[in-house]
C-alpha cells in the first residue's frame, strides 16, 4: 500500500515539475479551446481515427497529437494503416501544445509523445525526467512553415527586417524553438532582440493583433500564415531565414522502450514509412485530404501552406539538439549551468535498424 502511495505521489510530482518546466515551450493549434484530456491508463482494444471510424484489436499505443499540418506523418500512418499493419491500436488525442503531449508521457499517461525542443525541455532533462528521443519529426526549409509577417496594411512602411528595429515583435511562447527562429530572421536584418520589443503571444492571436497596430510582427505558423494572407490581414516578411533546421522530434517513454520494444520498432516502422510518403512535392489532394481530417483545415488550404519536410530515414541531428541548447544557454534560459550531453536522452540506433529493414524491403 505504502509502496502505491509512493508511486502515485512520485507521478504527481513529476507531472507538476514537467509541466512547470515545459510550459516554455508550447506550441499551440491555431484555434482556442482546452486540451483533450489524456486517455486513462486502463487497457482499451478501441480507437477512433479522425474519419470516426471505430477500430478494434492490436497493441494499445497512446498518444497526443497538436491539430496542425507538422503532425502530417501521424496523420499518414494512421488513416493508410501503417500502424494497424505493425499490431498496433494507436489511440491519437488532440493536445494545445506540442510540450503537452511530452507532460502527458512523462506521467505515464502517453506512451509516446512529438514535440518542439525548447528550453523546458533541456531543464527537465536535467531535472532526470525521464524520456527518450528516437527520430526527428519535421525540418524546415525555404519558404519555412512558420514565416515572420507583418500587417498587409504595413507593406509600405516595414519593407525588410531591417524596419523591425524598435518594434514590437512577437513569438509564440518564450523559452520556445520560434523564439530561435526570430533570432535567425532577425539577423537578416543585422538585428538582435536588443534591437526589438520581444513579447509573446499565441499564434492565434496574431492576425488580431497586427491588425489593430498593438504588434508590428510576429513569426506565424501555417495554416494561418496563408488563411490570413487569404484574408488580407498579414504579410510576408521574411521566410527563408531557417534551412534544413530540425526543432520537433519524436520522443518515447521508457516503458514502451524496455519492455515492449518490439512495439516502439512498429511503431517507427510506421512512422518513417509515412514520412517516406511525404517526400519531396508531395502535397496533394489526398494527403491534404488527410491532414484536414485532423486540423479541420481545408485541405485547399494545406495545398497552398509551405510544406514541412521529412526526414525519411529518422536521422537524428544531434548537432542541432547542441545548437537549441547552446542559443538557450546564451539566453539564460536553462536551470544549469555546465551543458548536458543530450546524447544521453537521445537513441539514434532504433531508427537505423528501422530504416535498414524498411530499405531492405524495397
Amino acid at each position: 500500500m505504502q509502496t502505491t502511495i509512493q508511486q502515485n505521489t512520485r507521478q504527481a510530482v513529476l507531472l507538476l515539475l514537467v509541466m512547470l518546466l515545459l510550459s516554455a515551450c508550447s506550441g499551440s493549434a491555431p484555434t482556442g479551446g482546452s486540451p483533450s484530456a489524456p486517455p486513462n491508463s486502463a487497457a482499451s482494444s478501441v480507437t477512433t481515427s479522425a474519419s470516426g471510424a471505430a477500430t478494434t484489436g492490436g497493441t494499445r499505443v497512446r498518444l497526443g497529437y497538436v491539430p496542425v499540418q507538422i503532425y502530417a506523418p501521424l496523420f499518414v500512418a494512421q488513416e493508410r494503416g501503417y500502424f494497424a499493419a505493425e499490431g498496433l491500436n494507436v489511440e491519437l488525442t488532440p493536445v494545445q501544445g506540442g510540450s503537452d503531449s511530452v507532460v502527458q508521457l512523462a506521467a505515464g499517461n502517453f506512451d509516446v509523445a512529438v514535440g518542439g525542443a525548447g528550453a523546458g525541455l533541456f531543464n527537465a532533462a536535467a531535472r532526470g525526467v525521464e524520456f527518450t528521443i528516437v527520430a526527428p519529426m519535421h525540418s524546415e526549409r525555404p519558404p519555412v512553415t512558420s514565416p515572420l509577417v507583418i500587417s498587409a496594411k504595413r507593406k509600405d512602411e516595414i519593407k525588410s527586417v531591417a524596419d523591425l528595429k524598435g518594434k514590437k515583435v512577437a513569438i509564440n511562447a518564450t523559452g520556445a524553438a520560434t523564439e530561435y527562429w526570430l533570432a535567425q530572421a532577425l539577423k537578416q536584418g543585422n538585428l538582435t532582440f536588443d534591437d526589438i520589443q520581444l513579447t509573446s503571444l499565441p499564434f492565434r492571436d496574431v492576425p488580431a493583433a497586427l491588425e489593430n497596430g498593438s504588434l508590428d510582427a510576429a513569426i506565424l505558423g501555417e495554416p494561418l500564415t496563408t488563411i490570413n494572407e487569404d484574408k488580407g490581414i498579414v504579410a510576408v516578411l521574411s521566410e527563408d531565414f531557417i534551412s534544413d533546421f530540425v526543432s520537433t522530434y519524436l520522443y518515447m517513454g521508457e516503458p514502451i522502450l524496455t519492455t515492449n520494444p518490439e512495439v516502439a520498432k512498429g511503431f517507427l516502422r510506421a512512422y518513417l514509412r509515412a514520412t517516406r510518403d511525404l517526400q519531396g512535392n508531395y502535397m496533394n489532394p489526398e494527403i491534404a485530404g488527410i491532414i484536414e481530417k485532423y486540423t479541420q483545415v481545408p485541405a485547399e488550404v494545406t495545398l497552398r501552406s509551405s510544406p514541412a519536410q521529412y526526414d525519411p530515414n529518422g536521422r537524428i541531428r544531434v548537432d542541432h539538439l547542441n545548437t537549441l541548447q547552446d542559443y538557450f544557454m546564451e539566453r539564460g534560459l536553462l536551470e544549469y549551468a555546465e551543458k548536458l550531453d543530450v546524447t544521453k536522452f537521445v537513441n539514434t540506433q532504433l531508427a537505423t535498424e528501422v530504416a535498414a529493414e524498411l530499405d531492405a524491403k524495397q
